[in-house]
């Protein structure tokens, strides 16, 4: 039986977007087109399949209370993944303009619970190969870091039938441990926020307050994973190669 996925109209006016999509179709995936604002027409598509994974965007983050309306309406989605993907928002100290982002995710959560749908929450941290710098190259402006998102993909196929995970943050955080000397890259970080932040509008205001989280505040590694909250990737499943934050760099000095 061919997998299903839900897209938006608007996504086909993406070039981008439209090519991932039709790569997908000639792998056998069906496509139906559909709106968040159609209550009918997402318990109607909701009704086909077990798992609902939202990759809904920070700008629309909020809209995903009519996601949790229509599983609760549809009662048979077996797990839902809200779109999250980064830090645990349940732990995070951040400054805005994430912290309004966080926030909401926050609030996505407690609705989740409240109807009593069976979920994970991901907490990849910068694991979607999105964030930590090229630090070897600081005149580009940005701080990135590419890791490999393939891993984060099998991580959602394994977690699709594992209840280790039901009701719970699966978080890959072990990825961090290694990392350089806190006090030396916290600092460099902070200094770099620091003179840049003046300068820093839109989505590079937003990078800069998460890196702000995550070097200064420490919110990807300042608590240990609880049994009663959440399990560690990398615990779960030993058998999965990862790359961890000090590998990579190391990789560019």
């Amino acid at each position: 039986m061919a997998e299903r996925s839900r897209i938006l109209d608007s996504t086909l006016s993406s070039p981008f977007k439209s090519t991932v999509i039709n790569n997908l179709k000639n792998l056998g995936v069906n496509f139906l087109l559909g709106d968040l604002s159609d209550h009918e027409s997402l318990v109607n598509a909701i009704n086909q399949v077990d798992v609902v994974i939202s990759t809904i965007a920070h700008d629309q983050l909020y809209n995903q209370d009519k996601i949790i309306a229509a599983i609760k309406e549809a009662g048979n989605i077996k797990r839902f993944f809200p779109s999250e993907f980064g830090n645990d928002v349940d732990r995070a100290h951040d400054a805005e303009p994430a912290k309004t982002g966080f926030a909401t995710k926050a609030k996505i959560r407690r609705a989740i619970e409240a109807e009593g749908i069976p979920y994970t929450c991901v907490a990849s941290n910068f694991f979607s190969g999105f964030f930590l710098p090229a630090l070897n190259h600081s005149s580009s402006g940005g701080l990135w870091l590419y890791l490999h998102p393939h891993v984060q993909g099998f991580e959602h196929c394994v977690l699709l039938d594992d209840w280790l995970t039901l009701k719970s943050v699966l978080a890959l955080s072990g990825l961090f441990r290694a990392l350089w000397p806190v006090d030396s890259l916290g600092n460099f970080c902070e200094a770099y926020s620091g003179l840049q932040q003046a300068e820093a509008s839109g989505p590079r205001k937003v990078i800069l307050s998460i890196c702000h989280s995550l070097f200064v505040k420490g919110d990807q590694t300042n608590f240990e994973i609880e049994p009663s909250f959440g399990v560690e990737a990398s615990e779960l499943y030993p058998g999965v190669k990862y790359t961890t934050v000090a590998e990579y760099l190391n990789q560019l000095f």
